[in-house]
């Protein structure tokens, strides 16, 4: 049976296990047929919680899942859970963080989903030309009209969740109640400020990518090729085996896999038990692409880890790093685009 969880101090309660749809639409899956069984599967196994975003598929992925959930039934019985920030057309202004971007953007998630609220509605990333403070106003807004319930984060910087929450407090204006941020056993780095700040603020975390994009599935071993995905097309720096950081990330894989096998699991159940057992996080996103995916990450939650294996862990993966920076999911400005360091 299920054990759900509080999402922070909001006294909502989700599965640890939280249905992540990015693979359904042309991104992954592409019939909305096979995305509802993958999803009817899901609720049946106890999952009350999905999420998904505006940018997936460009918007498909919402319609798959509003179309599921239509015909099942079960929309009142789901935490349902979607993004906006990504580029949603060519306009400079259908996409970011502003009141007039978030307000179109909320309605039109509301029509692809066919629902009348959302749960948690977030922001899936940070914008440094958007003052916090207007995002804020503007879901705020959201909030009391009833369109959305709760409001969150997806990978923001501990400095920025602490700035949201003195702003949240300044103005009177509602609070992000959680953070979505990349975790993994290949991709630690949150555990050193985002983690503890999340506590502190008694948010709840509910984090993305625990298999670090497939290479904690077991498919990327050393004396293989390099499996083709989609993924690694749109990501290239993540995969690219001759950077030094993804060299790490093999080796680390090695000796994971094997740790696994000696406890009697599948890499795949070490890697998701081990995000759900940081005292942090709420709720770990699975995204399959296919019924089998998700057959292969169902129950990862009844496993619990011993003292030994997560020490193990760490000599594996020191706490606090990630191996490859590529994967952290967002970098500030200043370090990708030399015209801010240089004016």
């Amino acid at each position: 049976m299920t054990e759900y969880r509080v999402l922070g101090r909001t006294g909502l309660k989700v599965s640890p296990l939280c249905l992540g749809a990015m693979m359904f639409g042309w991104w992954g899956e592409p019939s909305p047929d096979e995305s509802a069984r993958i999803i009817d599967r899901a609720l049946d196994s106890g999952v009350n919680f999905i999420d998904t975003a505006d940018l997936y598929s460009q918007g498909q992925s919402e319609e798959f899942v509003g179309q599921a959930l239509a015909k099942s039934g079960k929309r009142d019985q789901i935490v349902l859970a979607t993004k906006c920030h990504g580029a949603m057309g060519e306009g400079p202004n259908e996409r970011g963080n502003s009141r007039r971007w978030i307000f179109q953007a909320v309605e039109n998630s509301l029509r692809r989903l066919g629902t009348d609220w959302i749960d948690l509605y977030q922001i899936h990333r940070p914008e440094q030309d958007t003052d916090v403070e207007e995002t804020l106003g503007a879901l705020t807004d959201l909030v009391r009209q009833g369109k959305v319930r709760y409001l969150g984060t997806s990978t923001f910087p501990a400095h920025h969740l602490v700035e949201a929450h003195w702003a949240s407090e300044r103005r009177g204006l509602e609070r992000f109640v959680c953070e979505q941020p990349p975790y993994s056993l290949l991709v630690r780095g949150v555990e050193a400020a985002v983690l503890p700040v999340a506590q502190k603020y008694g948010m709840g975390v509910i984090t993305w990518s625990p298999l670090a994009g497939g290479w904690l599935t077991g498919r990327y071993r050393k004396g293989n090729e390099v499996p083709e995905s989609r993924r690694a097309g749109l990501l290239p720096d993540r995969y690219d085996l001759t950077l030094p950081g993804n060299q790490a990330k093999l080796e680390a894989v090695e000796q994971l896999a094997v740790l696994a096998e000696e406890n009697g699991l599948t890499l795949i159940q070490l890697a998701l038990a081990f995000t759900l057992h940081h005292p942090a996080v709420t709720s770990t996103i699975i995204g399959p692409r296919t019924f089998e995916h998700l057959e292969s990450q169902l129950g990862a939650d009844e496993v619990t880890l011993s003292a030994e294996v997560l020490d193990r862990i760490d000599q594996i993966v020191a706490p606090g790093v990630t191996l490859n920076p590529g994967d952290n999911g967002w970098q500030p400005r200043e370090l990708t685009d030399a015209s801010y360091r240089r004016r």
